[in-house]
């Protein structure tokens, strides 16, 4: 699958330059962009994959800039796969401790190597082109409301799971089986090879969007979803339809905060009220219920 780099140039007032920036990304995740890179300067990088990009979207959000003065231009540029991989093989990533409760780290590093608590649970993410290393707020987020929940004997949901991180956490938290999808080939084979390295056996990965669902026999206690926003609308009816009932929980992030209104109005139309929400430098996870 290839992904897409926009390098957007923001030309404005110096004072209004962090605020054209969060505008910008969430008028760039209208037209399909999953993630940013902010380097403190007046570019913005903004990565989609090729066949969600809405290029007409993008193009009318900019003509249609609510700051006045604000010029904003932008080239993009096509990225091999290979270049994702030589950067997670040659960096890596610094490990996350969530609430000393999971810690996060390489699995080029030996888990030797950090002091934990003995109750701590260790993952170790070997990232080969897959989003979810927990270095991002959205992932961190959903680890942390699933440590508020009670997983033992539960079957849980991973929508569009990348490196398989959320679900190997639910399984270690104590989940009796988990199931993940995801419409890149590679994070498919990748969150298998993640679970076989942390030694959980009761992970299964599907390659697709949503529609494998119809494929997959039975409901679950827990769905969870890091995916962009205009995809949690899309498909918020069918995690819905497959969630247990009145005890199952929806766990959603990947989006802004401004976005939560948009998606609690959608969340009501199915039936869905919120339970909790948190909220991490602007981005945001809700955890709702029926």
């Amino acid at each position: 699958m290839k992904y897409i780099v926009a390098d957007f140039t923001i030309t404005c007032e110096d004072g209004l330059l962090q605020t054209c920036k969060d505008l910008l990304a969430d008028m760039a995740g209208n037209a399909g962009f999953e993630s940013f890179e902010d380097n403190d300067t007046n570019h913005l990088k903004g990565y989609v994959q090729e066949e969600c990009l809405d290029k007409n979207a993008l193009d009318n959000g900019i003509a249609d800039f609510p700051i006045e003065h604000v010029e904003i231009s932008y080239t993009l540029q096509e990225m091999e796969d290979k270049d994702w991989n030589s950067t997670w093989e040659e960096e890596g990533f610094e490990p996350i401790n969530i609430q000393d409760k999971v810690l996060v780290f390489d699995a080029k590093q030996p888990l030797s190597s950090f002091q934990i608590l003995p109750s701590t649970i260790a993952i170790a993410i070997d990232a080969k082109l897959a989003f979810g290393t927990g270095t991002h707020q959205t992932t961190q987020m959903v680890i942390s409301a699933l440590l508020q929940e009670e997983l033992k004997d539960k079957r849980v949901l991973d929508c569009g799971c990348g490196t398989g991180i959320l679900s190997i956490a639910a399984s270690k938290l104590g989940a009796q089986e988990c199931i993940g999808y995801d419409i890149d080939e590679w994070s498919v084979k990748n969150a298998k090879h993640n679970a076989e390295i942390n030694q959980v056996d009761n992970l299964s990965v599907f390659h697709g969007d949503s529609r494998v669902l119809s494929h997959i026999n039975g409901v679950f206690d827990i769905v969870m979803a890091n995916i962009n926003r205009n995809i949690l609308l899309k498909d918020m009816d069918k995690f819905k339809e497959v969630m247990s009932g009145a005890q199952a929980t929806l766990i959603l992030s990947g989006f802004y905060e401004e976005d939560i209104p948009l998606l609690l109005e959608k969340a009501t139309s199915l039936g869905l009220h919120e339970k909790s929400r948190n909220t991490d430098d602007h981005w945001a996870c809700l955890i709702l219920e029926p």
